[in-house]
C-alpha cells in the first residue's frame, strides 16, 4: 500500500541523518497521502541506518495502523494534528537540529537577518508557546500538534513552513517531505546564520522589508521568476 510514498518517507527519514539533521534517532519525516487521507511515517525508535520500506508505517488520520507491524513515531499525533488542519501540507519534517534547537530552548524566533533566510520564510521563524501543565499530561504529542495549529491561524502555511517548540525542537512542512526536508536544512543552515550574527553584532537590524518582499516572491507566488518553469 503506497509503496512510493513510503519509498519517499524512508528516503527523508534516511537524509535527516545523511544531512547532519539529526543525531541518534531524534527526528522523524512523514508524508500525506490526500486523496486517500494516509499517513506514512516513520516507526518509533528505529535507527535510521537499519530503516527498511517494510518498516515504514501507515496510519490514517485517527491514528489508526493501516498497515504496518510497528509503532508509529511517537510524535504521530503531532503529525496527525497538523495534517487535520491543513491538508495542503504533503510532507512533515521533525528535528532537534543544533541551532534552530538553541532558538527553541532560549524560546526565541529566528530573526530575518539576510536574504538566505528571505528566500525561504517570509519573516520571521515563530516560536510557539509552552504548553501548560494540563495539556503535558493529558495529550502531549496531541496539544503539540494543537499549538502548532494554533500558530498557524490566520496564516498561509508555505509562508514560513517552520515551527521552533520551546525547550523542544523544530517542525517543518511542504507541499512534499521532500520540500520539508529542503525547509528542515534551510531552517538550520539559518538558524546558524542568525546566532553567528548576533554574535558578531548583538544589535544587527533585521532585513529590509523591501529585501524580504523581492528574495522571497521571486522564488514563490504566481511572480516568481527563480530558476526554471
Amino acid at each position: 500500500m503506497l509503496e512510493e510514498l513510503k519509498q519517499r518517507v524512508l528516503l527523508a527519514n534516511k537524509s535527516l541523518k545523511t544531512s547532519g539533521l539529526v543525531t541518534l534517532t531524534w527526528g522523524n519525516a512523514s508524508a500525506f497521502d490526500a486523496t486517500k487521507r494516509l499517513v506514512a511515517i516513520k516507526p518509533s525508535g528505529v535507527p535510521y541506518d537499519e530503516l527498511k520500506l517494510e518498516d515504514i508505517v501507515i496510519v490514517d488520520l485517527s491514528g489508526n495502523v493501516v498497515e504496518g507491524t510497528l509503532r508509529p513515531s511517537s510524535d504521530c499525533p503531532t503529525h496527525l494534528k497538523m495534517y487535520q488542519a491543513h491538508p495542503e501540507l504533503g510532507g512533515i519534517i521533525h528535528t532537534h537540529s543544533t541551532f534552530a534547537t538553541a532558538f527553541a530552548q532560549a524560546k526565541r524566533p529566528i530573526p530575518p537577518y539576510g536574504t538566505t533566510h528571505a528566500d525561504a520564510f517570509y519573516g520571521e521563524v515563530p516560536c510557539a508557546r509552552l504548553l501548560s501543565k494540563k495539556e503535558i499530561e493529558e495529550d502531549y504529542e496531541g496539544n503539540t500538534g494543537k499549538v502548532i495549529v494554533e500558530a498557524l491561524e490566520n496564516r498561509d502555511p508555505f509562508d514560513v513552513p517552520a515551527i521552533l517548540l520551546p525547550s523542544h525542537g523544530v517542525f517543518t512542512w511542504g507541499e512534499s517531505v521532500e520540500k520539508a526536508l529542503e525547509n528542515a536544512v534551510t531552517l538550520e543552515e539559518v538558524a546558524k546564520m542568525a546566532y553567528l550574527t548576533e554574535t558578531i553584532c548583538p544589535k544587527t537590524p533585521a532585513l529590509d522589508p523591501n529585501l524580504m518582499e523581492k528574495h522571497h516572491k521571486r522564488k514563490h507566488g504566481s511572480s516568481a521568476y527563480y530558476g526554471q518553469k
